[in-house]
């Protein structure tokens, strides 16, 4: 590497953390956003209805929700939910019914995306985790008892 490459790096990465430190360069989007009114609903069906509006919801066997019977530690409870049988996936919402907050996640998907998470949630103790699809403005759910052993939400 030459040296005098190596001197413009450093002083530009230095004035870059220079400024960034003294609030000169200020981040001007926001790449993700939070819906603190529905990850901080206290009941299911609060959750629901602030995340998509209505808490009317059907039972379809179209979803398939891989959770375990026991949970050995609800702290990382592994869940699956695929919905690549439905077509139009828009969203999947994921719920711990007995949870403090019970949105646990939610997903938002692109048109041409097939409607498939896999993810470790946390679980305080014994409840339904419930997988909510939302497919071209309908929402579906799947619903599955998951016996915790080790509490994960201050249990």
């Amino acid at each position: 590497m030459k040296r005098r490459s190596f001197l413009k790096g450093t002083l530009a990465t230095s004035a870059t953390a220079v400024a960034v430190n003294a609030g000169l360069l200020m981040p001007t989007t926001v790449l993700a956003e939070w819906n603190s009114k529905a990850f901080g609903s206290k009941t299911t069906d609060d959750a629901l209805s602030n995340v998509f509006g209505s808490n009317s919801v059907t039972e379809s066997s179209d979803i398939k929700l891989k959770a375990p019977a026991i949970a050995e530690n609800g702290a990382v409870t592994p869940i699956t939910v695929d919905a690549t049988a439905i077509s139009g996936v828009e969203s999947i919402a994921i719920l711990g019914s007995k949870n403090p907050m019970p949105l646990v996640c939610e997903y938002t998907f692109a048109p041409a995306a097939l409607g498939f998470v896999s993810t470790r949630i946390k679980l305080g103790q014994t409840m339904n985790v419930v997988a909510i699809v939302k497919a071209d403005g309908k929402l579906l759910k799947a619903e599955q008892e998951v016996k915790v052993t080790i509490g994960g939400c201050g249990g």
